[in-house]
């Protein structure tokens, strides 16, 4: 039986790679103490179990490892387990996780059983000394393309696969009189030959051996004699080189294939993205995937999902601060636009409920409301407006871009970000959700319905904790053209009047002494004839309108502002109807730090037309 040592010049973490064919059985209750172990010892990897016996890649700390292997002996079946040792100076695996399959090494051929019968052994040294004596045999590489890539012995034969599964079809499609030669198999660990073997002799292969071991056991107990190139290996370090230490091969994150480090120098090799092997296919993936997606907005909004009746409902929760008011108090607060007599009219008519989770979480009970009786915090209660149909949005909605964490849109208007007043369903969130449901997306910014432009979404939670904080923080470079009533008398102008948080006649805000600190830049890109001015916008905070405020402030109102508008008159208005001359404000660009390549990304959505036709 091994044990495990530390060695001086080793990195402190060890690496195994381990399998054994046996007969096992309580296969769940095995997972789950081993799952438990792992845990308390603080080891990363994955263990496969199957009634076929167990296929492990684990890392940790030495004595960990050598009490997992100590448990997992104590196992009926797998008294001989061995493994092979490596040592890394890094964790390469990132979880441990242990699963039962149906198979330890996928392959899909029933009456292969290496427990009873797999082909024989031979030892590193052996190969090695045939090689050197010129010995006539069949190299034969039994891995997937990409593995052989990295390398192979001199003169091996690939299999000429992309997946095990297709081993079988690679053997039949060997030269007939190819049986008669000795054949001596090979792949990184061994356990992709246990069942090889017994295929090639099932096909009438008269003498065929595995190398015991694998690479890595060739590697361990011979050294990179007759081999050229690195091991390929299914973990962090991607491949290890004939020291079993590990090389520079790395691999794409978007094709999974490995890259040497002239392909890494590449222009096509994007961290994340792209590699030189899937550079082309990548474009013509996602040009793919978009017009799938453009199809699918389209079904989403034909006919617009507001403008079916419906039962619209709102819920209001009762807050610590507002404790001891009653319904009426805290409705006016909310709501400063509705009179007592609409919610008495509600609440009449039980369009306005109490709701009350028991602690069944299932069970919800829906009370009547006494509007007049002190509120305790944590109330919840519910609105209810049956034949609800909202105002019609612009659906002309372009994806410009997506991968694994982002979406980027050219927003259309009028069209609200999510949610709110008088919209429910017809929002870009709204309708995004059910192009890529099951996802729940999430906004990473805002804009105005009125505001057309780049808008960008997270598509996990994970990105948007990333994301949303450099929008939150400022760390966002963003671009917006503006077409302004007035022609500023300055190329470059700076306005950082501070913004009030309260709402003002309609939800607007103003400029006022002890607001939010603000900050916006302005460039004039073109003083027009009549009368109006194209401006670059570069906001560095990101207050509620603050854009139009600034310019409202400055004198140089935005053009189809239905709220600042010209001789610093304000009204009570914001989004504006589907058929209305638009509000000439564009978020044209937007430039942060993409949080799965950690590289700095710019999405750009083309200028609306009258930025280049401007209104009379």
């Amino acid at each position: 039986m091994n044990t495990t040592t530390l060695s001086p010049e080793a990195g402190p973490v060890l690496n195994i790679s381990s399998y054994l064919f046996a007969p096992l059985s309580d296969l769940k209750t095995l997972r789950d103490s081993l799952r438990r172990l792992c845990r308390r010892l603080d080891l990363r990897g994955t263990i496969l179990l199957s009634t076929e016996g167990i296929n492990l890649f684990v890392a940790g700390p030495g004595e960990s490892i050598q009490k997992l292997l100590d448990a997992l002996r104590k196992v009926p079946g797998l008294e001989k387990l061995e493994a092979k040792e490596s040592f890394t100076s890094y964790q390469p695996f990132r979880r441990m996780l242990v699963k039962i399959k149906k198979e330890i090494i996928a392959f899909g051929v029933d009456g292969i059983e290496p427990a009873t019968r797999t082909a024989p052994k031979l030892p590193p040294q052996q190969l090695k000394q045939w090689l050197d004596e010129g010995k006539p045999l069949m190299l034969y590489d039994v891995r997937n393309d990409y593995e052989v890539k990295v390398g192979t012995f001199a003169n091996a034969v690939p299999a000429g696969i992309d997946t095990f599964r297709d081993f079988p079809q690679a053997v039949d499609s060997l030269p007939e009189d190819s049986k008669a030669t000795p054949v001596v198999m090979f792949c990184t660990g061994g356990i992709r030959c246990e069942k090889a073997g017994p295929y090639m002799q099932k096909a009438g292969f008269q003498e065929v051996y595995q190398l015991e071991g694998g690479i890595l056991k060739y590697f361990e107990l011979v050294g990179g004699d007759h081999y050229e190139g690195d091991c390929f290996v299914f973990d962090q370090r991607v491949a290890v080189d004939p020291r079993l230490q590990e090389s520079a091969v790395a691999q794409c994150f978007a094709c999974q294939a490995p890259l040497t480090t002239e392909e890494q120098n590449s222009p096509l090799y994007i961290p994340g993205q792209s590699c030189p092997h899937c550079f082309k296919s990548a474009q013509e993936t996602m040009a793919a995937t978009l017009v799938k997606r453009q199809q699918k907005l389209k079904e989403v909004t034909t006919p617009l999902p507001g403008s079916i009746p419906y039962t619209n409902t709102r819920q209001l929760f009762v807050s610590s601060e507002q404790k001891g008011k009653n319904l009426y108090e805290v409705l006016a607060e909310k709501v400063p636009a509705a009179s007592q007599g609409f919610w008495e009219k509600m609440i009449g008519q039980k369009l306005m409920v109490e709701i009350v989770q028991h602690q069944d979480q299932r069970l919800v009970e829906y009370r009547a409301v006494d509007p007049i009786v002190p509120l305790s915090a944590g109330q919840l209660f519910e609105q209810r407006y049956p034949g609800t149909t909202e105002p019609d949005v612009s659906t002309d909605i372009q994806i410009l871009y997506e991968d694994a964490g982002l979406i980027v849109v050219n927003k259309p208007a009028p069209l609200p970000m999510h949610p709110c007043g008088r919209f429910n369903k017809n929002s870009l969130i709204s309708f995004l959700q059910e192009v890529y449901k099951p996802q729940k997306l999430r906004i990473a910014h805002r804009l105005d319905a009125n505001t057309t432009g780049v808008a960008v979404l997270s598509r996990t939670s994970a990105i948007a904790r990333q994301v949303q904080p450099q929008f939150e923080q400022g760390k966002v470079e963003k671009r917006y053209l503006a077409l302004v009533h007035g022609h500023p008398s300055e190329d470059q102008f700076i306005c950082e009047e501070p913004i009030g948080t309260s709402r003002v006649r309609g939800g607007g805000r103003r400029v006022e002494e002890g607001g939010q600190a603000a900050r916006t830049d302005f460039v004039v890109a073109q003083r027009f004839e009549n009368g109006t001015a194209l401006l670059e916008v570069s906001p560095k905070t990101g207050r509620t309108n603050q854009i139009r405020l600034h310019l409202w402030h400055l004198g140089f109102p935005i053009i189809g502002d239905p709220m600042y508008q010209p001789g610093g008159v304000m009204q009570e208005r914001q989004t504006l109807g589907i058929e209305e001359p638009p509000m000439c404000l564009h978020a044209w660009e937007v430039r942060f730090l993409h949080p799965q390549t950690a590289e700095m990304v710019t999405f750009q959505a083309p200028a609306p037309a009258w930025a280049n036709e401007p209104a009379n």
